[in-house]
């Protein structure tokens, strides 16, 4: 009997209510089947079925919600309304009688029966159809769309793109790996909830726990989730063996539209019996490691990052509400404590939302007491991410662990090849690497480059907490020194290459076991010490606090090219206080003198003229005493341009004037057309332009032929300056071909590439050209927002006026 959808309501409470009555019934177990198959797509159907023996009084309003739940499901779920169909066709009021047919008194016909009177030709009796075999629904077992979700647009992107190149006749396979806690789960699953209408035939899920732990039973086997796979698409018989249920699975999928989700997988053997084996399947694979061995088998990989600071700061807001926006730097404090991860800023969105009265700061302050997320935040009394990379690191091998617990030692964010390789006790560099790659695979550490690689906040953490637990006192301090060393060594290499006149006469080799990171050129050693610049200053520190003063100064003086093209005005003054108090300490007076030159230099860029004055007048105080002329040059010189730059014009040509003398009496070439440039700047200060030009002409031919390509760029730039203002035509061309020396080769300096741009509109300005003014200007004032908010301001300024 087929009821009608309109129908369907009255029919099923009738039925219902009847086999009620009679729990022996076969109505009432089928319609425990059906309620069972409804409870695949909604569990809640389940817990509607009536207690064993409830009186009709009792169970009646639990079976009217009963009865409504499964025909609200049945009219859009293909699987609960067959069910429901073929148990009404049964069972429902008005359906056909059973096998018996009583006729009269005690007389009684079995079988089927005819009454008539006459009958021509073939009489033929048809048996009552089977009833219909109710399907299985279709599987979708997809965790629940959380709503605590933000972003990721670029990552949904990224696997819509994944999804639409892939070859049309090969099974599809995506893996999408990470750090714990960076939310792949809830990207796919919500990735997959948005695409659900193009697997027809189902989407099926299962945890793999490929990080659970032994005692709570491992990662799952491949056998294991095969038989569920296997009975949620209605096999009838499971075979016992992994590979007969690979086989059974793999025909069972034959052309079905289907997505598998593998999550939290550990390897690819563990998900290779698992793959469907046709093209109209996809089989989206989530796991800590990227399982590149899944190449072969043609997977695509996506690597998922945490979350951008914005997102993060609107995921924190779920559970802080209006806290978080009236505390932007506390909140933005936290989610950096948090790494970013939306494991984590959950945790810490549920801690506000649970202490309303609770501020932003409060809790970034007790973050910041512990050891940020990795022990601060808890599910019921754990710490989430300890314990998780706890088990990442569990796995790891015994080389591997140990590169990663020396790592973590190292007051460093970002580690060369041939760091790594002075950490470890291999010999041969294919181990180093092979003992790193199980790193970047478990997803602990990440390659930003070429041969350079990257913790994640917290990961680091962790590795700094098991180094300093586990590795002894001689291995702290082995891994530190070899650290030193190294920047060290690379320091110097990169200052050989990019002020070659720079180094000290008896500055002492690298240690020989610090082998320094290779080096191709200027613009590679600026890059080296742009990339490393935090590190080169945490091993300053570190060499100040052990004692080790000699590494100290060294240290400071062969980052001079750091200092000078990149201009970090707190870290140059920072180091050279270090590293002044270090060479008194060792004794070295060549060392104190190079501090207290070099140090004023930061010092002067700092704004701090006063004391950048004092430092100078130390310097001088003790070249003279030492007789060292070329110290006394640079003494005078460097108080000249603190006069230059304070308008004292007659002072600073006088001290200028006095340094060149004293470099041109000992040969000192390259010091005297330093001077000169510095007598053209002041000349230029003045309004006395021939005499500028004169000058600077004359400084830029001999620092070009003494190869000096950065110090000969600042020349020409300046000689541009003074041409430009002077009505010269030439200044355009020759400021022009000193930017493009500014901003690649050797001469590269963004700090003059944004000085040279300024200049540059301040000719076109001149000219009346406005838009080309503007543009320069926009152009330096976007390099000098990160290099010299005041210098940007400035620019505003004039913007503004145009």
């Amino acid at each position: 009997m087929r009821v009608p959808p309109s129908d369907r309501l009255e029919a099923m409470r009738s039925a219902v209510f009847a086999s009620h009555a009679r729990p022996e019934s076969s109505a009432w177990q089928d319609l425990a089947t059906v309620v069972r198959t409804a409870a695949r797509t909604d569990g809640a159907v389940a817990r509607l079925w009536p207690p064993e023996n409830s009186p009709p009084a009792t169970a009646r309003p639990r079976l009217e919600r009963l009865v409504r739940a499964l025909d609200e499901l049945a009219a859009h779920d293909g699987g609960t309304e067959r069910a429901v169909t073929w148990w009404l066709r049964r069972h429902a009021p008005g359906a056909p009688p059973g096998t018996s047919n009583t006729v009269g008194g005690n007389s009684v016909i079995h079988g089927p029966s005819v009454q008539g009177r006459d009958f021509y030709g073939d009489l033929h009796f048809h048996g009552p159809p089977e009833p219909a075999r109710a399907r299985l629904p279709v599987p979708r077992q997809l965790p629940p769309a959380t709503a605590r979700f933000v972003d990721r647009e670029s990552d949904r992107a990224a696997l819509d793109a994944l999804r639409a190149g892939h070859p049309a006749h090969h099974p599809q396979v995506l893996v999408v790996s990470g750090l714990a806690g960076v939310g792949k789960t809830t990207l796919v699953s919500h990735w997959l909830h948005e695409h659900s209408a193009g697997f027809p035939d189902g989407i099926l899920y299962s945890d793999l726990g490929g990080h659970r732990a032994e005692g709570d039973g491992g990662p799952v086997p491949p056998a294991t989730v095969l038989e569920r796979f296997l009975l949620a698409l209605g096999a009838p018989v499971v075979p016992a063996d992994t590979a007969g249920r690979s086989a059974l699975w793999r025909s069972l999928t034959a052309g079905l539209r289907l997505a598998v989700v593998l999550d939290n997988a550990v390897t690819a053997a563990q998900v290779r019996p698992l793959l469907p084996g046709t093209s109209t399947a996809l089989t989206v694979v989530t796991s800590r490691t990227i399982l590149t061995g899944l190449r072969v088998d043609g997977a695509a990989l996506h690597r998922l990052e945490a979350l951008p600071a914005e997102s993060a700061v609107a995921l924190l807001a779920v559970g802080g509400g209006s806290r978080v926006a009236r505390e932007p730097a506390a909140a933005q404090r936290v989610v950096e404590l948090c790494g970013r991860l939306p494991l984590t800023v959950c945790l810490a969105s549920a801690q506000l939302a649970v202490r309303p009265h609770r501020s932003v700061s409060a809790l970034a302050e007790t973050l910041s007491r512990t050891q940020g997320a990795l022990d601060g935040l808890h599910i019921e009394g754990e710490a989430v991410m300890r314990t998780a990379l706890d088990l990442s690191y569990g796995l790891l091998p015994r080389e591997s662990a140990t590169l990663y617990r020396r790592m973590g030692l190292l007051p460093t964010d970002r580690h060369d090849l041939a760091l790594l390789t002075a950490l470890t006790d291999a010999s041969d560099l294919t181990d180093v690497d092979n003992a790193l790659h199980a790193l970047v695979e478990a997803n602990l550490v990440e390659e930003t480059g070429p041969g350079v690689y990257r913790f994640h906040d917290l990961v680091r953490q962790h590795a700094h907490r098991l180094g300093a637990e586990r590795e002894g006192p001689e291995q702290r301090d082995r891994a530190l020194r070899g650290f030193v060393d190294w920047c060290l060594a690379t320091a110097a290499v990169a200052e050989s290459l990019l002020t070659p006149s720079h180094p000290l006469p008896d500055h002492a080799p690298p240690a020989p076991h610090a082998a320094p990171t290779p080096l191709a050129g200027p613009e590679e050693a600026l890059a080296w010490l742009d990339t490393h610049r935090d590190g080169l200053m945490n091993a300053v520190r570190h060499c100040a606090e052990a004692g080790w003063h000699t590494s100290c100064w060294r240290l400071t003086d062969a980052l001079w090219p750091l200092f000078q093209r990149l201009r970090p005005s707190d870290m140059w003054i920072e180091a050279h206080r270090l590293g002044l108090d270090a060479a008194r300490r060792s004794g070295s007076q060549p060392g104190e003198g190079r501090m207290l030159t070099s140090g004023a230099i930061g010092l002067r860029d700092g704004g701090r003229y006063e004391e950048a004055a004092d430092w100078y007048r130390q310097a001088l105080e003790l070249a003279l005493a030492e007789g060292d002329v070329r110290q006394q040059a640079q003494a005078v010189n460097g108080l000249g341009h603190l006069c230059l730059l304070t308008g004292r014009l007659d002072e600073a040509r006088e001290h200028f004037g006095r340094a060149l003398r004293l470099r041109e009496s000992i040969g000192y070439h390259r010091g005297a057309a330093l001077s000169r440039r510095r007598l053209g700047e002041t000349a230029l200060a003045a309004g006395d332009l021939p005499e500028a030009a004169r000058q600077l002409s004359r400084a830029l031919t001999e620092l070009e032929s003494l190869q000096e390509s950065y110090e000969a760029t600042r020349a020409l730039a300046l000689l541009g300056r003074a041409e430009t203002r002077g009505g010269n035509e030439d200044g355009t061309r020759h400021l022009r071909e000193a930017l493009e020396r500014f901003r690649t080769g050797p001469g590269r300096s963004e700090h003059w590439e944004a000085r040279t741009l300024e200049w540059l509109g301040r000719a076109a300005e001149t000219r009346g050209e406005t838009a080309q003014a503007v543009g320069h200007y926009e152009a330096a004032r976007d390099l000098l927002l990160r290099l010299d908010p005041a210098g940007a301001r400035r620019l505003d300024d004039r913007l503004r006026h145009l």
